[in-house]
This record gives structure tokens, C-alpha cells and sequence, in this order.
């Protein structure tokens, strides 16, 4: 992998990472395009999922420092239950990661991987035109059940194509929940889960050097300020309740996939 490679991939990895359009299904496309085997390069995999994840951190950090904060009072706060409810969404996604790792791994190398994003992706089309067209009431708080419901979105989105955050902001809107809360619970939520899998990876010694440190700090810099933009943009994007473009183009994007597989 070349320097080139690795910047074109952070960006596709930062952007894709936050907007409603599946980072995975984009990364698959990007490597057939780039002809860059991303299953042999974990420790670049890794680093651009840390960066997103830095970048996360940096364009929510007033909220974060406000979590942490309360999270220390010996008094039961919002913030204690907030961090619980992110707790539990993070629930099914480990169960999904423990049991069904392995089969993930091998579907993001299966020769009809192209098919499987495509359809993915036009179910995240149908998630985010349901989301935009549904008017539910709209509740004050995300409640501990919308929490397990959203995480169980997540989980669902393991599947390479359908977007995480599509699918959880999606569920929430649908569940009756604030823009706003929804979009900033769903950044929140996938923290602990990224940087746990890494550390996993990194204690069963699956993190090698296969790329050089130019390209590697090269596509972590592309991804962290790409990361940091469309974090902001997506923000907006929810509190706008403009989320039916990205069905379009999640729509398209899938055909795309699926008629070059086919052709």
C-alpha cells in the first residue's frame, strides 16, 4: 500500500465513518477500486478506526467531560444514567462480536462480498427514507428500553454495507427520540466498542506491521480531520432532518454494487 492508497482510505474511512452511508460497504468498494487487500492490513484497519475515534472524542468532548464529571458523584445524576444506557446498547453488539466474529471475517472475503454490501445498503436506504417520512411523538429523553433497541440496530449493522450510524439514528428517530440526543448517542456509543476490539486485537497479537509508517500516520491523519468534519456536518444533517438524500444515495450506491458484481 502506498501513500496515495492510505490517504484515499482515511478519507473514505473519516467520512463514511459518520454519515449514514456504511464505512464498511464504501471501505470494500475503495479496496477493489485501489486493489488494496485491507483483511492483511489489520494494524491500518485499526488505525483509521482510531482516528474516527479521536475524532469522536475531540468534536463531542464538551459532552464527554460532562459525563465524566458526573459519572464520579456519589449521587445517581443524568450523567450516571446516561453512561448506563450507553452501557446497554453495547450490550448485543458484544454478544454479536463474541459469536460471530469469525463469520464476518470470512464474509467481508467472500466473492459476492459486492452483492451483500449492495443489499445492505439499500436496506439502509429503506431505514433512513422510513426515518424521514415516520412523524412519532417525540419523547424528552432516550429511555433505557430505546437504549437495548438502538444497540440492537448497531449489532444488525456488523453486517458490511449496512450503516451503523445510519441504522441507529434511524431506530432512534423512529423510536420517537430528540435529532439531536439521537445522533450524539449514536457517536457516543460506538467508543468503547472500537476501542475495545482494538485493545482485543492488540493482546492477541493479530496487530502486525504490514504497512509502512508513512502511509500508516498518513491515512490516520486523512481519517482523523475527514473524521472531525463530517462529525460536525452530520450533527447538522440530523437537526435539519435531511437524512432522505443519504437514502438516495444509499440506494443508488447499492444498485451500483450489486449490477458491477453482476456484470
Amino acid at each position: 500500500m502506498d501513500t496515495l492508497q492510505a490517504i484515499l482510505l482515511g478519507i473514505v474511512q473519516g467520512i463514511t465513518e459518520f454519515l449514514p452511508v456504511s464505512s464498511s460497504g464504501h471501505l470494500q468498494i475503495a479496496k477493489e477500486l485501489l486493489g488494496v487487500q485491507l483483511e492483511e492490513n489489520l494494524t491500518f484497519d485499526v488505525t483509521l478506526h482510531a482516528a474516527t475515534v479521536l475524532s469522536t472524542i475531540v468534536v463531542l468532548w464538551s459532552q464527554i467531560r460532562r459525563l465524566l464529571t458526573g459519572l464520579f458523584s456519589r449521587r445517581f445524576n443524568d450523567e450516571q444514567a446516561y453512561v448506563l444506557k450507553i452501557l446497554l446498547s453495547m450490550i448485543p453488539i458484544g454478544i454479536v462480536g463474541f459469536l460471530l466474529k469469525d463469520q464476518l471475517d470470512a464474509l467481508l472475503n467472500a466473492p459476492y462480498i459486492l452483492v451483500v454490501v449492495g443489499a445492505m445498503l439499500l436496506l439502509t436506504a429503506v431505514l433512513l427514507a422510513f426515518a424521514y417520512w415516520a412523524k412519532p411523538r417525540q419523547k424528552e429523553s432516550i429511555s433505557y428500553r430505546d437504549a437495548l433497541i438502538i444497540g440492537l440496530a448497531q449489532a444488525c449493522a456488523a453486517m458490511p454495507g449496512l450503516s451503523r450510524s445510519g441504522s441507529t439514528i434511524a431506530t432512534g428517530l423512529l423510536l420517537g427520540n430528540k435529532k439531536a440526543a439521537v445522533a450524539q448517542f449514536s457517536f457516543l456509543m460506538v467508543l468503547l466498542p472500537i476501542l475495545g476490539e482494538t485493545f482485543l486485537e492488540a493482546v492477541k497479537g493479530e496487530l502486525t506491521a504490514g504497512v509502512g509508517t508513512v502511509p500508516l500516520m498518513a491515512g490516520f491523519l486523512a481519517s482523523f480531520i475527514t473524521g472531525c468534519l463530517a462529525c460536525r456536518f452530520m450533527l447538522e444533517i440530523v437537526q435539519r432532518g435531511r437524512l432522505i438524500w443519504f437514502a438516495v444515495y444509499c440506494a443508488a450506491a447499492g444498485l451500483v454494487s450489486i449490477i458491477s458484481y453482476l456484470c
